[in-house]
């Protein structure tokens, strides 16, 4: 038996807490660590030993690295609840429902020779100060940790996902509908056909891989705007849906195959159930406030953890939600319609944007694209470079800060002064014409991002494009 430090554990191995989870190499997340990361979640947080709901993605690597974990459940003498391969969400929502803690292999949208470790208590996804927490902790891991056979899968986290959506909407509410799905290696590609086929939807199967397709929500690869708009012009469907590798982030695209961004996602589907208070981070679009929608905006962070954290902040009298720029939609409130309910869920979704689209569209009688046409024409852009290390973002982001003259030349030659800086995530510049550059190191692999808004999507996308390519050039 050895005591390991977690805290000296994230340093020898690269294997640590980034926006949302624990992510690394694959090669770095050995059954040693993972063991450990495990223990440390349960001794910290959990507590008294119980039930334990455990899933994960569709990577090569997620079944052993699961594997792994439940091992750790058992020697501490849980029960472990296997899953299998299912949405993020959908795991949350059940451990919930039995008021048990969840943990879940994945990694999300990143390359496939990465993956992570996803927490959840009962009450929803850990939190800042959690990490902290398991950051801080010793445990004790044996000399040789034998992976627990992940075998039987329990169904029951499938049927609670799926009845969550049709009891709510309604078995007749996507009825006429056409939608294709987008499946790639989406582990949401089966339960999503399953959940459309029950409120009435006709499905059209796209695009199925075995091969991990790393889907970032924020950063949609060219190949893939260009093939959605050309399935839109073979198969004539009403939309075109699919997520991130985990499923907690939606891609959504109308009749034409357009993608919409998530950050207008987000905002539709607030405006569909009817929230009070909307808690977004400083990414996103700004209509969020242009819209005069909803009584109380509130800014955070980027990742979800810090948009739960805001949630929570917020008052009980109202409907809260949190949206990030992915897609990713947090419910913080129970909502009501039509004597049914739709329980809260503070983890990051993407099937209940999807569906409050679809039905948003089909109640007013309108094409999919008719619903950005009514809010206010902001448009935000995103991209990355990757293989970027944090150190070098840090360094470059102070060297913007250190001649605000040269930065606005150089980011945005032709949208006048810096006219505000906000420090609250990276660096976010807004320019006197209202463009925005907003620079930022990733939080879960070594990239710079970049989220720009302007007026029109060219130049949105435009300003992204100069700005990645004046960063990639300095000098460092």
């Amino acid at each position: 038996m050895a005591y390991l430090s977690i805290q000296e554990l994230m340093q020898t191995s690269g294997v640590g807490f980034g926006t949302s989870g624990a992510r690394g190499l694959v090669k770095d997340m050995t059954d040693r660590l993972c063991y450990a990361y495990t223990k440390a979640f349960l001794q910290e947080l959990v507590g008294q030993a119980g039930p334990l709901v455990l899933g994960h993605d569709l990577r090569p690597s997620s079944p052993s690295i699961g594997a792994a974990c439940a091992a750790a459940m058992r020697d501490m003498g849980y029960t472990v609840i296997y899953a299998g391969a299912l949405p993020t969400p959908a795991l949350a929502y059940f451990a919930s429902t039995i008021n048990a803690a969840c943990m879940v292999v994945t990694g999300s949208h990143i390359p496939f020779d990465r993956n992570g470790l996803k927490f959840y208590l009962a009450n929803g996804e850990i939190t800042k100060a959690d990490e902290g927490l398991m950051r801080a902790a010793i445990v004790d891991v044996p000399d040789e940790t034998y992976p627990f056979t992940l075998e039987i899968v329990d169904q029951r986290a499938s049927i609670a996902y799926v009845n969550r959506f049709v009891d709510f909407f309604g078995r007749s509410s996507l009825i006429g509908l056409r939608i294709a799905i987008y499946e790639h290696s989406s582990v949401a590609r089966d339960i999503l056909h399953e959940i459309l086929i029950g409120l009435g939807a006709e499905v059209l199967p796209l695009g199925r891989t075995d091969t991990f397709v790393p889907i970032d929500t924020e950063a949609i690869r060219l190949e893939d705007i260009a093939q959605a708009k050309t399935w839109a012009e073979m198969h004539q469907f009403d939309a075109i849906l699919s997520t991130d590798g985990d499923g907690d982030r939606p891609l959504i695209g109308d009749e034409n195959g357009q993608w919409f961004r998530g950050d207008i996602v987000g905002i539709l589907c607030a405006m569909y159930i009817k929230a009070d208070t909307v808690v977004t981070p400083i990414s996103s679009n700004t209509t969020v406030e242009l819209c005069e929608s909803f009584k109380n905006v509130m800014r955070t962070k980027i990742g979800s953890p810090f948009v739960i954290a805001g949630m929570k902040q917020t008052s009980l009298q109202s409907i809260v939600v949190g949206y990030e720029a992915n897609g990713g939609f947090l419910l913080g409130s129970n909502v009501i319609s039509n004597n049914q309910t739709l329980k809260a869920l503070p983890t990051r979704d993407a099937i209940l944007p999807m569906l409050a689209m679809l039905c948003m569209a089909h109640e007013q009688g309108v094409v999919l694209s008719k619903l950005r046409q009514n809010l206010p024409q902001r448009f935000t852009a995103s991209n990355r470079l990757q293989n970027f290390s944090n150190e070098k973002s840090m360094h470059i982001l102070e060297q913007l800060c250190s001649d605000l003259n040269v930065t606005a030349k150089s980011l945005a030659p032709d949208a006048g002064d810096v006219a505000h800086i906000n420090h609250m995530d990276g660096l976010r510049f807004t320019f006197e014409n209202e463009d925005i550059v907003h620079l930022r190191p990733s939080g879960n692999a070594p990239e710079l991002r970049c989220y720009t808004e302007a007026d029109t999507e060219t130049r949105a996308t435009s300003l992204c494009n100069k700005a990645l390519n004046f960063v990639e050039s300095m000098k460092i």
